[in-house]
């Protein structure tokens, strides 16, 4: 057992392998005991199969150790209880013969004349010992497949610049040279059987190293570098390898590359536009990184293909305009209104929301001839507090749909670079994807990479290598692009919506580009970057690039460039003539979440009638204070029940039973009742047990409010993660799609809500004025001062209403 142990860890640069005889059509696999990838090497020819374990972890440790000890142990017992190969191994390794020499190979099942000529002979002759130079080779060659997967995009050309890599490193990772595996410059030229861990082959199944390494390089160091090799999941990494590394598989006919074409004019002439009118204003222009506008409609068309409906939209400024304009196609001379110099800051949804403000609109997709409704929710400056405001708004409509698997509705992600690394709710955001209350079933998320913040060099705002790893954590692939490269963006934004269908899993796109002028139209970059902003000042459009490669390989004529282009430029013109004639600016015009019919008929300062029949009451008492039958509870919790049924006898109420009354009588009407924050389902204090647990069954629960009546409204009570700024954000979200339902977070303390203080300053206090915006969102803050300290005793109403009104001394008629 010692030698068979000893020979299996001898093996070159800690790789271990075992040689088995197996028929030809089959092939024997191991898994890699660190990332679930498999790693099957085949090397040889006719029926011998070499099956190889990655150096990723000692193949002592893993399971198939195991399987060749209890083989060897059978074998010490009764020889011919093994395969005769085995049989011939062991005895030829108890001889003294190392690995290579002690597998003696039974006759070849096909003529030599079929064996790739770069295998060396002895390889294949009858009876002769395999070469263990060939097989080190082999594992090297695999090694070199592996690490282009895994660190090819690190020499990724992305930026459209040229002046710095993408990962802040210009070096080569020493994986990706050839020298680090022990193989020559003459070993480029030898024939390698290709493993089953790559597609790079196609039908091929053995090719030049030469070709191999041109191959890798074609799919994991131009326009694109693809991170996904972090993925624990065989079945996605797989499928990804296989988008990327099949031949061919990037293909675009002429009509694609005319309506991308078309698209990008759209997107920079309107940029072009608004900066001949109104070249003194500020609009945060989307000039360096226009492929945006494209990117955005073609993940839309194919998701559109796939049955998505409903498209939920978070961004922050920059470019916010051009999307509105190009991506949901709201008529131009409404926002042209915006820049009209007689809105004064003091109105009503003016000030500097023209690059903030949201909208909804409904449209025919042009592409798949289906009817699609978008929604832009509504940003503050405060860049990414929107994000977990998209999730809960997409969430309700899945919801209200009934759309359990998110096969309608898609929410979808505009980030900066530097506040996506920088700002702690996209981690918030990222870390509610999985969580059954609160997934969204995969959300794109796009990066407009400026690879700059405001005036902040990247090397100083963030500690990673990209931007955008804080979304390794959920295992979200990530795949940068240059953002000048409109083709390579168009095929990863295809992949990225065909991996969110088919994984319902967060995907993140980053769009490494520049900004061709400072934060916004009016300030001056050169005093900060002048070398980068010298580099952009001679930087060609993405638009003139695309155009001229169009042209120049007759796809279209220069002539039918520049009609295209005027087509547009008159839509604009036209436009502008419309918006003079426009009187006044409606605010319905940018709702992301109307609320149609909500408001007519009803006194906004009249009390409705709240009560309900004391019935009602009793029996909501009855069933919340009753666990059901053949369900074992905590015996503490049988005596909390039964101090409810005692008040319920005697006419009395605490808040627990107070608050079950409130609920259960809405769900009796029909109106959804959500309730989420850390710890609801039992209450903090341990005081509302909305979910009982089965002392004996994990997992099995009772929601007895759900059991009230047949034709209720459903309850949803859920805890959620220990997240404050994210969550209220979620449920924010949630409340404005539906008028008609109670959603409630709550804080375990007042001075939890402090962390979420961000949502109720941009989102909830300055809604109706800032947004034009209502919500029916209801803030549970207990605990006010009762002697915990004053730490935990800011929940103090005053403070809230100090946030909602601005003239102590206004009462409203």
């Amino acid at each position: 057992m010692l030698r068979i142990r000893d020979l299996l860890l001898r093996c070159p640069r800690g790789l271990s392998f075992a040689h088995e005889r197996i028929t030809a059509n089959v092939q024997c696999n191991r898994r890699c005991a660190s990332d679930a990838v498999s790693y099957t090497h085949c090397s040889g020819v006719g029926n011998r199969q070499y099956a190889t374990l990655s150096a990723a972890e000692p193949f002592m440790n893993g399971s198939s150790s195991a399987y060749i000890e209890d083989m060897f142990e059978a074998w010490q017992k009764d020889p011919s209880s093994v395969h005769k190969s085995w049989d011939a191994f062991f005895r030829e390794t108890g001889k003294g013969a190392p690995p290579g020499r002690a597998y003696v190979a039974p006759p070849a099942i096909r003529p030599m004349s079929s064996v790739p000529a770069a295998y060396p002979a002895h390889a294949v002759e009858q009876g002769a010992p395999v070469d263990e130079k060939t097989i080190e080779d082999h594992l090297s060659v695999q090694s070199i497949i592996r690490a282009y997967q895994v660190r090819g995009h690190n020499i990724s050309q992305l930026d459209p610049l040229g002046i710095c890599s993408a990962d802040l490193n210009s070096e080569t990772p020493p994986e990706l040279i050839t020298s680090t595996h022990k193989l020559s410059e003459q070993d480029l030229d030898r024939v390698f059987r290709l493993p089953n861990t790559t597609y790079i082959g196609g039908n091929e199944t053995v090719l030049p190293l030469r070709e191999i390494i041109k191959r890798l390089q074609h799919v994991y160091c131009r326009s694109i570098g693809v991170e996904f090799m972090f993925i624990n999941n065989l079945q996605q990494a797989d499928w990804i390898r296989r988008k990327f590394e099949t031949p061919g598989i990037m293909q675009f006919g002429s009509e694609e590359r005319r309506m991308l074409m078309a698209r990008l004019i759209r997107s920079t002439r309107f940029e072009e536009f608004l900066a001949r009118k109104w070249s003194s204003e500020k609009r945060f222009g989307l000039e360096g990184c226009e492929v945006l506008i494209p990117a955005m409609k073609t993940i839309i068309d194919s998701s559109s293909a796939a049955g998505v409906d409903s498209f939920i939209i978070g961004m922050p400024h920059r470019g916010r305009l051009n999307v509105l304009a190009n991506v949901c196609r709201k008529p131009l001379e409404k926002i042209i209104c915006q820049f009209d110099s007689k809105l004064e800051a003091a109105d009503e949804g003016s000030g500097d929301v023209k690059y903030h403000l949201g909208m909804s609109h409904e449209r025919v997709n042009r592409v798949t001839n289906k009817y699609i409704k978008i929604a832009v929710v509504a940003n503050p400056s405060h860049l990414e507090a929107v994000d977990t405001v998209v999730q809960g708004k997409a969430r309700a409509e899945m919801f209200y749909r009934g759309d359990t698997d998110g096969k309608k509705v898609m929410p979808m992600l505009i980030h900066g670079d530097a506040a996506f690394s920088g700002q702690g709710i996209v981690y918030e955001c990222l870390h509610l994807s999985d969580l059954p209350a609160f997934t969204t079933h995969g959300t794109v998320h796009i990066v407009v990479n400026n690879q700059i913040g405001f005036t902040t060099d990247p090397r100083s705002s963030r500690s990673s290598p990209y931007c955008t790893d804080v979304a390794r954590v959920v295992n979200a692939p990530i795949f940068h692009v240059n953002a000048d490269d409109p083709e390579a963006v168009i095929y990863v934004c295809k992949v990225a919506s065909e991996w969110r269908e088919t994984f319902g899993k967060d995907v993140v796109i980053d769009l490494v580009c520049y900004r061709r002028f400072g934060h916004n139209e009016i300030d001056e970059p050169m005093f900060t970057q002048p070398l980068m902003y010298k580099k952009i000042a001679k930087q060609p459009t993405v638009l003139a690039k695309y155009a001229e490669y169009l042209i120049n390989n007759g796809v279209v004529t220069q002539q039918e460039y520049e009609e295209e282009i005027s087509k547009y430029d008159k839509i604009c013109e036209e436009s502008y003539s419309l918006a003079k004639k426009e009187t006044a600016v409606s605010n319905i015009d940018w709702l992301d979440s109307p609320w149609s019919g909500f408001f007519e008929g009803r006194n906004p300062m009249e009390m409705p009638t709240t009560g309900v029949h004391e019935e009602t009451l009793q029996h909501i008492g009855k069933v919340f204070s009753t666990p059901p039958e053949d369900f074992v509870i905590h015996g503490g919790l049988k005596r909390v029940l039964k101090g409810r049924a005692n008040m319920v006898a005697e006419r009395q109420a605490d808040w627990a039973l107070g608050e079950a009354f409130a609920f259960g009588s809405l769900l009796k009407e029909g109106i959804h009742v959500r309730l989420s924050g850390q710890d609801v389902e039992r209450g903090t204090f341990s005081h509302r047990h909305h979910v009982l647990h089965h002392q004996n069954i994990d997992k099995k629960t009772t929601i007895p409010l759900n059991n009230l009546y047949p034709d209720q409204a459903p309850y949803t009570v859920c805890n959620s993660s220990l997240s404050e700024y994210g969550v209220l954000g979620f449920e924010v979200g949630f409340s404005i799609t539906n008028p008609n339902a109670l959603v409630i977070w709550e804080a375990q303390f007042g001075d939890f809500a402090n962390t979420a203080q961000c949502i109720i300053d941009q989102f909830i206090s300055s809604g109706q004025a800032k947004w034009v915006r209502q919500s029916g969102l209801v803030m549970l803050l207990p605990h006010g001062f009762e002697g915990m300290g004053p730490e935990h005793s800011s929940a103090r109403l005053e403070r809230f209403l100090q946030m909602s009104n601005d003239d102590p001394d206004y009462f409203p008629v």
